[in-house]
């Protein structure tokens, strides 16, 4: 993930999918709301309005919720919008994650059993791994193999267990910051879905005060509709957020397990296995 080079340019897939997203979503919602939602609470309302004018001679008429009324502003189908925004991400990225994850069963140093790299012999096992990297076009690019590399690298170039432990340590460090930030969007959305439902409200709110007059004179209706605009508003924004507050941590757990499980196959598969001589020891002992 982290080798590629494009990551930050305009046409990237993650921008391109970050992009079509956001087509999508506002294609798919607002027809949904259009073609749905919006026609079903126009008739609820209508039901509800030939229900209220036969029993406009009781006291206490409350009409019943609905979740067509309750959904049918532009606050809403706007938090529908960048909710289904912020799931095609998130769904995208544990796309990545999971084939990722997927490399971690192959082996990319092939030694015998209770055989050592050593470190003339990293830069053999190096120029064999490009090599098949060159041949394998699904592994260009995972994180893995780049940790790997680098690892064999900087063993050929030091000499040393503890430098190329280190060099996986940052690596694995600074992948899981990129990880982090690539999230900035997905939590500006997951900041935008309340502040959209509160906009409803105070729009809600705004509305029922111009129509104060026509409480005082005993028509409450137009007070009560814009009220159910500015609680419903919120209710909705509210319950969206918290679900997609969820996803957001699964996909952080997710990233969060491969950067730890690329550190233990680091150790245990290519660290474990690593030796320096007896002479290069006792070299640098006593110098």
């Amino acid at each position: 993930m982290s080798a590629k080079n494009n990551h930050y340019t305009l046409f990237s897939k993650e921008n391109i999918v970050q992009f079509l997203g956001l087509v999508v979503s506002f294609v798919l919602i607002h027809a949904f709301y259009t073609l749905h939602i919006r026609p079903k609470a126009e008739a609820v309302t209508i039901t509800q309005q030939v229900l209220r004018e036969q029993d406009s001679g009781r006291e206490g008429y409350v009409p019943e919720r609905n979740i067509y009324i309750i959904l049918q502003n532009y606050e809403q189908e706007s938090c529908f919008v960048l909710l289904s925004w912020a799931m095609i991400i998130i769904i995208f990225k544990l796309y990545l994650v999971y084939h990722e994850k997927r490399v971690m069963g192959e082996t990319f140093v092939d030694i015998e059993r209770g055989e050592r790299i050593i470190p003339l012999e990293a830069l053999s096992h190096s120029k064999h791994l490009e090599s098949r990297l060159q041949h394998n076009p699904h592994l260009i690019g995972k994180l893995l193999p780049t940790v790997v590399l680098t690892a064999l690298h900087r063993f050929h170039s030091t000499h040393s267990i503890q430098d190329v432990s280190q060099a996986v340590r940052e690596i694995s460090e600074s992948e899981a910051d990129r990880l982090d930030s690539d999230l900035s969007l997905v939590r500006y959305i997951a900041w935008a879905i309340p502040s959209v439902g509160f906009i409803g409200t105070v729009r809600g709110i705004g509305e029922a005060l111009s129509q104060a007059d026509q409480a005082i004179r005993g028509n409450i209706q137009g007070v009560t509709d814009s009220l159910g605009l500015a609680f419903n508003s919120t209710f909705v924004a509210l319950i969206l957020s918290i679900i997609l507050m969820y996803f957001i941590h699964l996909l952080q757990s997710r990233q969060e397990s491969l950067i730890l499980d690329v550190e233990e196959y680091c150790r245990e598969k290519l660290i474990a296995v690593m030796k320096i001589p007896y002479q290069e020891e006792t070299e640098v002992t006593f110098s």
